[in-house]
């Protein structure tokens, strides 16, 4: 049995560490709410980016001309996955679960014959996949120590990427990430970024309704020059808040949790505690009652 100083510290120490988880949870919840204003204001811009590029690229996609960025290189024999995670830890499973979703797209990849890369935007994301797959990864970007992420640092991630297809270092551009949902759901989702995913089209099937016809100046292939970079990049720093808020609805759920088991396991070394204090208490009295009697 534990000795009372013993216990006594150990709930000094419990209440210490309940202090803490406390006011993580207030700090994740404040911030929070930031973020997940800022990941639902970026979702209709990011949407209608890619349902405009998608309209666009779908007369452009059979040129001669086309940019690498919308028809790709022609091959899908590298694929390059951009895997979004946090930089800390302390939220529950939500980098393990983005983390586990590359490494079966990794495997699934490797399964079918495809040379797989990896560009790891978060240092937990770096930290889980190096153990398994260390030489797959050509990079790793941190923003560790930053207060905000913002969009340049999303262009600048967009800028290695695109580099990156120009020399031709990949085929295929896989962007994962965790989707976020509500605070307690964020759902690990992988979205094709080189080549752009074009809608589906039927030669059978009849358009129905009237048809708006659009001209553009300069031509589309001038257009989607500019655009697709920008694409690219918008759709990166939408992926980096829906990251941003999904770690901070995990990481408060998570201090919840830790500080009710807290306040669980102080009850329960407060009860010990008094049983070991009115036992010592009791072998004392008994002590002295039978000291009294003996002489």
């Amino acid at each position: 049995m534990a000795s009372l100083k013993a216990l006594r510290a150990r709930i000094t120490s419990v209440k210490s560490t309940r202090k803490i988880t406390q006011a993580m949870k207030m700090v994740a919840a404040a911030k929070l709410r930031r973020a997940q204003l800022a990941a639902e204001a970026a979702r209709p811009y990011a949407e209608r980016m890619e349902r405009m590029l998608a309209s666009l690229g779908a007369s452009v996609a059979g040129s001669p001309d086309a940019p690498k960025m919308l028809v790709g290189t022609g091959s899908d024999k590298v694929h390059l996955l951009v895997v979004v995670t946090g930089d800390r830890g302390l939220a529950g499973a939500f980098n393990t679960n983005v983390s586990r979703f590359a490494r079966t797209k990794i495997r699934e990849l490797e399964a079918e014959g495809k040379t797989v890369k990896v560009l790891s935007v978060g240092r937990k994301g770096a930290t889980f996949l190096k153990r398994e797959f260390g030489s797959r990864i050509v990079g790793e970007i941190s923003f560790q120590g930053k207060k905000r992420v913002d969009f340049g640092d999303a262009q600048a991630v967009a800028t290695r990427v695109t580099e990156m297809l120009e020399a031709g270092e990949f085929d295929v551009c896989t962007l994962v990430y965790n989707r976020f949902r509500s605070v307690i759901s964020q759902v690990p989702s992988a979205q094709q970024m080189i080549p752009a995913m074009l809608p589906a089209t039927s030669a059978t099937a009849a358009p129905t309704g009237p048809q708006a016809l659009y001209e553009y100046e300069p031509s589309e292939e001038e257009i989607l020059a500019t655009l697709l970079p920008q694409n690219l990049a918008i759709q990166m720093y939408r992926a980096i808040l829906e990251n941003a808020a999904g770690f901070f609805g995990s990481q408060m759920t998570a201090m919840d949790n830790a500080t009710r088991n807290a306040g669980e396991m102080i009850n329960k070394l407060t009860l010990n505690y008094n049983r070991t204090r009115q036992a010592n208490i009791t072998r004392e009295l008994i002590e002295i009652i039978s000291g009294a009697e003996a002489v």
